[in-house]
């Protein structure tokens, strides 16, 4: 399930997007990017995802441009349990198009999984700056 506030950006605003991995999805990454990747746990990459999703298709939405994405890593994320994945707005420059947003992934069972800042470019987001 996703949710998000539009139209107009403001601080304050969050998206967030609920998703489980399981095998398939892990070997899926492996064939594609050719990286080793443990078994035991959602790469790193898949969760990094989540945020691109959100950035990219809920807020800003589509037309973002992702200039700078910090994330650290706090623990690893369980395979086959729900991990939601949200992004809130903390930041808007209009004059330059900027949007900073803090970002979070937090499993089923409540752990702080990986937490960080987006930079975004929103300068070709429809109706972004009012």
């Amino acid at each position: 399930m996703t949710t998000a506030a539009k139209p107009g950006l403001a601080i304050g605003q969050a998206a967030q997007t609920t998703r489980t991995f399981n095998q398939s999805d892990i070997l899926a990454l492996q064939a594609v990017s050719g990286a080793p990747s443990s078994s035991e746990a959602v790469p790193e990459a898949l969760i990094n995802a989540l945020f691109s999703y959100l950035l990219g298709v809920e807020l800003p939405g589509e037309g973002t441009n992702y200039l700078k994405q910090q994330t650290e890593f706090l623990q690893a994320a369980p395979i086959d349990e729900a991990l939601t994945a949200r992004i809130e707005i903390t930041r808007i420059r209009p004059d330059k198009h900027l949007v900073d947003l803090a970002t979070t992934c937090v499993s089923a069972s409540g752990k702080l999984i990986a937490q960080g800042r987006a930079l975004v470019l929103a300068r070709d987001v429809a109706g972004a700056f009012g």
